[in-house]
């Protein structure tokens, strides 16, 4: 099964509404989004992450320039061959970032192909799906102006809880201060239901703040802390591990197996967090999955992408063991982003929908997914 052909689309669109998490204001979205063509006729998608404010453009370009020439005429099918070999061509340029995004682009739809050779679904190809629904959680909670939004966050917890949300990861880091106040208010209005939440700093602190917010949260019982202090800290993570009572969550700006290394096995962390379409994609997910299990780590993936994105990190979530096995076992949640996105609803014709809080895992194969090539030619950037 060769491969013929390699096409990519960089796709903005402006949102009518601007929000900001702690590291800047989001303006437009954009997504990079890959097909890898066969000889066979056989076509997998992929989609490279953009990152934060990451522009599309820039995935976009390695993929045109380093990736494609080194795919054309390989096999579709020797997926961990082609990783390496993507890999060890871009390591002296890249091995972190924009280029692992490319990669993991590659990646996705490589294994899209794969099931779609097979008329299985990608989870099992991975080795079988430990579960056919997954809870999903509610990210949000962003700001349309800065600080002194507490109210308002207030409220959108309780439509999250209304909509079926019974897990709610709030987006935190606009000073301690403001940060306790928003905690506060939404601990009032969900006070008496049964709401499990997490907090997302988006590294805005360094050690000392990023304690102290810890320690103020102790009686929330929090999920996780995600993202206290920058990446490359990983004493400062591991100190927070020893001083805070909640787990400690990171790794959606970690990349590959070298990557996740350092930060497991130095035992920086309780919840590892790669994000499938920037980490390296399946083949580099499963590299880190058997890391972390091997350390007894929990494995809960990071979704921001667009639909292409969520449909595989569905096929990995349903894939992955559980870090302590009982009967009643800590299992891995999906989650479900509620910032604007139209490339999430708009660009396949099948999205993935909760179901309450749930979501069911799809039996189609490869991703499962129809892209709706329309909507790439709209959204492309010129």
């Amino acid at each position: 099964m060769k491969i013929v052909d390699v096409n990519v689309w960089a796709l903005r669109s402006d949102l009518e509404t601007p929000f900001a998490f702690s590291q800047g204001w989001v303006r437009t979205r954009g997504a990079t989004v890959v097909e890898v063509i066969t000889d066979d006729g056989i076509s997998g998608w992929g989609e490279a992450l953009c990152q934060g404010l990451q522009p599309p453009e820039i995935a976009a370009s390695v993929v045109r320039s380093a990736l494609r020439p080194l795919l054309l005429g390989e096999n579709a099918l020797r997926t961990e061959v082609v990783w390496h070999k993507l890999y060890h061509a871009t390591r002296d340029f890249g091995m972190k970032g924009v280029v692992l995004g490319a990669i993991s682009a590659v990646d996705i739809a490589l294994w899209d192909i794969c099931g779609k050779a097979l008329g299985r679904p990608i989870h099992q190809l991975l080795g079988g799906a430990f579960r056919q629904r997954v809870q999903a959680y509610a990210t949000g909670f962003y700001r349309v102006r800065g600080r002194g939004e507490a109210p308002r966050l207030a409220e959108e917890a309780v439509r999250h809880y209304d909509n079926g949300f019974r897990a709610m990861k709030i987006k935190l880091g606009f000073g301690v201060e403001d940060d306790l106040a928003v905690m506060a208010a939404i601990a009032k209005v969900l006070a008496g239901k049964s709401a499990t939440l997490m907090i997302d700093t988006n590294h805005a602190y360094g050690l000392a703040q990023a304690r102290e917010l810890g320690h103020a949260l102790e009686d929330y019982h929090l999920r996780w802390y995600e993202e206290p202090v920058v990446q490359e800290d990983i004493a400062g993570y591991r100190a927070l591990r020893q001083a805070l009572s909640m787990p400690i969550a990171g790794g959606e700006n970690e990349f590959s197996l070298y990557g996740f290394r350092d930060l497991i096995g130095m035992g920086a962390i309780d919840v590892v967090q790669p994000d499938i379409s920037a980490a390296g994609g399946f083949t580099a997910c499963r590299h880190v999955a058997a890391l972390a299990q091997a350390h007894g780590v929990m494995v809960n993936p990071h979704v921001w992408g667009s639909a292409i994105s969520q449909a595989a990190s569905l096929q990995l979530v349903a894939a992955l063991p559980v870090a302590h096995h009982s009967l009643e076992p800590l299992e891995p949640i999906f989650e479900y982003d509620q910032s604007s996105h139209p490339f999430r609803r708009e660009l396949v014709r099948e999205p993935i929908h909760a179901n309450g809080d749930w979501i069911d895992v799809p039996d189609r194969p490869g991703l499962g997914i129809d892209v709706d090539r329309e909507v790439l030619r709209r959204y492309a950037v010129a």
